[in-house]
């Protein structure tokens, strides 16, 4: 229902109005009304309608003088005149000030609702466009935050060479050049074991926008999701000003995460400074490390590379006073199979067995911790639907006689079997993820065709936040949800412009696009023509 506001100083006229206009069924709601634009203008500034229909002569304010003023403080209100005087010079300034209808009195209720009609279809016109255009940008922007996250991804794995990460940063309008680089990585997710969620559901998406807001305020610092929980910041700066700069960020991330650790968990890892964009593989690899701790070290927020200082061993001789239970929990290996990633496992076992260092020489203690590891790999991807024979047939210790281990081989036996279970798990057709995105993509084959979709009601039918959502499907697909919907949608498009005549026009409204003009916008960005074109044989 669109507000309407109306001013009349005769109230036969309003009474007129009022009663004989069907206002709900032309899509409308009477708000308010007064006798003139004195009393008129307080109101229509509290109760923002979206019609103001006035006469013109008025005693205390006239009604051009009203329109002015509500044309000035509220753009988009369309204003209808209605007035008994048929004088140019008020429909001169009339249109000046941008009235959407003049209308001379008397005004029969046919008069007035055509005219209704009219600037019903004008503010619907204008919020389609005006939605068309927020879409546009929001597509913009995921677009952009997934290329950018490639980028990086391609800079920390040493893909690119210095020239290249220029040319590619000016595409991003990213300022590269400093004396020196460092990356901090921040990680913020719901509690797991808090049992009933977020008692507030926006406090973490507050608290993730509240870190990338402040980033995005300093040059010295770029800001970038790298997966569902985890922020990236690379810290570039002049070489003196490096110490600083991680200092300051590492404080901020401090204040913006702490508060709420019955509800929220957090960890955080800034590297050593390097002075080359060729050395940021190696800072990447120190920070990456050190995250693969908070597995090891649930509570602990701000992770370091002094794995002694992290996770104490008590002192011993090798036999199992040296031991720290704790430390030995399987439900570190369940925790880190379920959430860890394939390239935090060398991390995470060196953390791992570091922290048991006195005692890895007791042969008791090294046989029950390959009996531990074993047994709680093996329960993992039993759940996921495969044997153990599985996950144990040609690897490391499949060609090894005993049960025994050196200290020697149960690095490399521990690595391989936890890499070897999150590879299975990837891979698995019905693992979490995946079926989470199998079932969005039923739901996107069932609705692509529906102009209102978005990611939000997508992640809804999931029964997932839209930022998991998100993410996941980034990472499971290799494109953002915008990207996929949309090459959906013109897939359809295309096939339709082929195999039949119909108008572009009606085509667009069959794959979801209300606006055809926008409809043509999209298909030439994507497909390089306009669907005239391709209908004719161009494009691909």
């Amino acid at each position: 229902m669109f507000k309407v506001f109306l001013v009349d100083d005769e109230s036969i006229a309003r009474d007129g109005l009022r009663e004989n206009i069907m206002w709900q069924q032309q899509g409308f709601q009477l708000v308010g009304e007064a006798g003139d634009g004195e009393k008129a203008l307080p109101l229509i500034r509290k109760l923002k309608p979206d019609v103001l229909i006035t006469d013109i002569k008025m005693p205390f304010m006239d009604g051009l003088a009203l329109a002015r003023i509500v044309r000035h403080e509220f753009p988009k209100i369309k204003i209808v005149i209605i007035t008994g005087y048929n004088d140019f010079e008020f429909a001169r300034q009339a249109i000046q000030i941008g009235v959407e209808q003049y209308l001379l009195k008397p005004v029969n209720r046919s008069i007035m609702q055509k005219a209704l009609q009219e600037v019903r279809r004008k503010i619907e016109l204008e919020q389609s466009q005006e939605e068309d255009l927020e879409k546009f940008r929001e597509d913009m922007l995921e677009y952009e935050q997934f290329s950018k996250r490639n980028f990086f991804e391609k800079i920390f794995e040493g893909q690119l060479s210095v020239q290249e990460i220029y040319e590619e940063a000016q595409e991003y309008s990213l300022e590269m050049d400093a004396d020196g680089y460092n990356l901090a990585m921040v990680s913020l997710w719901e509690k797991r074991d808090s049992g009933k969620g977020l008692q507030d559901p926006r406090l973490l998406a507050g608290k993730r926008e509240e870190l990338t807001r402040y980033f995005q305020r300093y040059p010295e610092y770029l800001i970038f999701r790298w997966s569902i929980h985890t922020y990236g910041i690379l810290i570039k700066g002049e070489e003196e000003q490096m110490e600083g700069l991680k200092v300051r960020c590492q404080e901020n991330i401090v204040r913006i995460c702490s508060g709420h650790d019955t509800e929220l968990e957090w960890c955080c890892a800034v590297g050593d400074p390097v002075g080359r964009l060729s050395l940021l593989p190696q800072v990447y690899y120190q920070v990456n490390h050190m995250m693969s701790y908070r597995f090891l070290m649930p509570g602990q927020h701000i992770l370091t590379m002094e794995a002694k200082h992290m996770a104490p061993a008590r002192e011993g001789d090798g036999a199992l006073e040296g031991v720290d239970l704790a430390k030995t929990d399987p439900e570190i290996i369940r925790q880190f199979l379920a959430h860890g990633k394939e390239e935090e496992v060398d991390g995470f076992v060196d953390g791992y067995l570091e922290s048991q260092r006195y005692a890895l020489g007791s042969r008791m203690f090294r046989d029950y911790l390959v009996l531990s590891i074993r047994f709680t790999t093996a329960s993992y991807v039993e759940r996921l639907g495969y044997s153990q024979k599985e996950l144990l047939e040609d690897t490391y210790t499949s060609k090894m006689q005993g049960l025994s281990l050196g200290a020697k081989d149960l690095k490399p036996y521990m690595k391989e079997l936890l890499r070897k279970a999150i590879q299975m798990a990837d891979e698995m057709p019905d693992s979490r993820s995946k079926r989470m995105i199998k079932k969005a993509m039923g739901y996107i084959d069932g609705h692509y065709k529906e102009e209102s979709i978005s990611l939000n009601e997508v992640a809804a039918a999931v029964e997932v936040s839209a930022n998991y959502f998100s993410a996941v499907f980034r990472q499971e697909m290799g494109m953002t949800f915008t990207e996929y919907l949309t090459q959906k949608r013109m897939e359809k498009a295309k096939q339709l412009l082929r195999q039949t005549e119909r108008h572009s026009g009606a085509i667009a409204a069959e794959v979801g696009f209300k606006d055809p003009h926008y409809f043509s916008f999209v298909f030439k960005k994507t497909q390089g023509c306009t669907p005239r074109e391709y209908r004719s044989g161009g494009g691909r």
